[in-house]
Formats: C-alpha cells, structure tokens, sequence
C-alpha cells in the first residue's frame, strides 16, 4: 500500500521563499556597505584639497584643532583640509571627519546653528538629511548634510552654486546631535 504524498501549504512555501530573501538581502547589504563608495570629481580644486571629492579617511578625535578656532564647545570646520571637529567645552575634540564642501564657501568667521530639517531634498536633486543651517555666502545657503544614500554628492554643473557640506551618515548623525540650534561654528582656512 502506497502512502500519498503530503503537500506543504501555500504560507509554508510564502514564509520560507520570504525568511530566504530576507537573508540574502542582509548578506548583500552587509557587502555593499563594506564596499567602495561611490566618489564624483569636485568641479573647483584649490592648492590646499586634492581635485576629488572623495574625502580623506576619518582622523580619530585626537587630530588638533586648528589654531584660532576660538574656545568653548564648538563645530570647528577647516575649509583647506575639509574637515569638521566637533569639540566639548573643555576644548577637546570628540570627533573629526572629512567631508565634501559645496561649491560655494562660507567667509572664516562665526556662526551659529539656525534652521534645522530633518530630511528634504538637496539642490542637487539628491535626498539628503539632518541639515544644518549656519551661513550665507554669495545668496548662497551653507549647511551641513549627508546624502540618504550615504553616497558624496555628485560632480556640480559648471557654474552651479551650491552650499551643501556632505559628510557620512555616521558623522551626520553625530553633528546632528552635538549641534543643536545656537551652537557656535567656527570656519577657519
């Protein structure tokens, strides 16, 4: 006598088919984000920065903090190195990244942390969020951002005005943190 053969429900082979690309998702996202990012040339090199827009490796915090950049907790963004430090009141510098300057550069100076938005879209037509507002330089917004994507922005138009400075996520979502409305900026050469 022969025993039939058993069928598995349509939800079993649902769930199963589901739980498998789940997994594979995850496996291609952790390899993604260990991969290379993707980089656009800067469309204005200066003596002082390199003509990419990739950044320099993240520094750890105890990178100096450049001289003249005043005292007090502070966002300190160096424009000829590209880099932003994020300093406590005791003048020491918690955390220091790279990032990718707009075309448009605000005058050295201090500022302070105005308007802040969550996510919107940038004027280079990319998403982008925790933006930051602190300066206005040619009629141009200046602010600090990350794409969603986590991605550099993308080469500008010749004679595109933009004020965007982009950092990685991560280093967004610290400066996000650290610099709530009426945090002094201090840009420096």
């Amino acid at each position: 006598m022969s025993v039939p053969a058993r069928r598995l429900p349509s939800w079993a082979w649902v769930s199963g088919l589901t739980v498998g690309a789940i997994a594979a998702v995850a496996v291609l996202a952790v390899q993604a984000d260990e991969g290379s990012r993707p980089t656009g040339a800067t469309s204005r090199p200066s003596a002082s920065a390199p003509a990419s827009a990739k950044p320099t490796p993240s520094k750890p915090a105890s990178v100096a903090v450049p001289d003249g950049s005043g005292t007090g907790r502070r966002i300190v963004y160096a424009l000829g190195e590209r880099r932003v430090w994020l300093v406590d009141a005791s003048d020491a510098a918690r955390r220091t990244f790279a990032v990718w300057p707009g075309t448009v550069d605000p005058e050295p100076g201090s500022y302070t942390i105005g308007q802040r938005t969550e996510a919107t879209t940038g004027s280079d037509g990319v998403e982008i969020e925790n933006i930051m507002y602190f300066a206005v330089s040619s009629g141009v917004n200046i602010a600090f951002s990350s794409a969603l994507d986590g991605s550099s922005p993308p080469p500008a138009a010749p004679g595109t005005q933009t004020g965007g400075v982009r950092m990685k996520t991560a280093d967004s979502a610290a400066l996000w943190t650290f610099g709530t409305a009426g945090t002094t900026v201090t840009v420096v050469e």
